[in-house]
């Protein structure tokens, strides 16, 4: 196994400032270097245009091309909590027709569920709150898994994993089973919440939704646990 060599701190700090003009739009090179020398104009257009290129911002030739896809990496449970969390959305309809998702987060040593965080709508910068918010709690993991949608592979979260020093491995498109332990957790939520009440707004949805959380850690014995509870199999 090879040893990623970090980027220096002197490129961490134009990183960041990259990342500040970026945001989670597309931009060029060019027009990066023109707007990260308008906020320190002692940062060379080569250094910028180097750290650029390294962190992998770059646009690509033709936009509808994908990123390059990871090794398959199959499920290898850890022997530790926080070595390795899963994240995968749901969406519902409120009854008045609005639609919300869900971003579900579960560590895959205990099966605990980290969070189920209810939005109308849930861009990139809402996912990083929510992994902030769930960081704050439980320490930031070694590696997060995910699905390809575009909140998970986008330029800003891609930085964001970098600088926490987190490895993403993404699964293959159409190959859920490489992400088959919280595909059941979801199975389980829907059939038990989603399916089985009507959702009437965001704040009646996320109080379900803690409250079932918190049922499925403390109270809920799992076979692959030894039929113990999340929370005692973490203790």
């Amino acid at each position: 196994k090879y040893c990623e060599k970090k980027m220096p701190e002197k490129d961490q700090q134009v990183l960041l400032l990259i990342l500040s003009v970026l945001k989670a739009s597309r931009k060029g090179r060019n027009k990066i270097i023109r707007m990260v020398k308008r906020l320190n104009p002692e940062i060379s257009a080569s250094r910028i245009r180097r750290v650029y290129e390294k962190s992998g911002l770059s646009l690509p030739k033709h936009t509808s091309k994908r990123l390059n896809k990871h090794e398959p990496r199959p499920l290898n449970i850890p022997l530790s909590p926080m070595k390795e969390v899963a994240m995968d959305f749901m969406s519902d309809s409120l009854e008045d027709g609005r639609r919300i998702r869900t971003l579900n987060i579960i560590d895959h040593y205990n099966r605990m569920c980290l969070g189920i965080f209810v939005e109308l709508s849930m861009p990139t910068s809402k996912v990083i709150e929510c992994l902030e918010r769930v960081f704050d709690l439980y320490g930031i993991p070694k590696v997060i898994r995910s699905d390809n949608g575009p909140e998970f592979t986008s330029k800003r979260f891609r930085i964001w994993l970098h600088l926490k020093g987190i490895e993403h491995i993404r699964i293959e498109p159409g190959k859920p089973a490489q992400n088959a332990i919280i595909e059941r957790f979801n199975r389980t939520f829907r059939e038990e919440v989603l399916d089985s009440n009507l959702l009437y707004n965001l704040e009646q949805t996320r109080d379900m939704a803690n409250q079932w959380v918190k049922e499925y850690n403390e109270d809920r014995p799992h076979q692959s646990l030894g039929y113990t509870t999340p929370k005692n199999y973490a203790a």
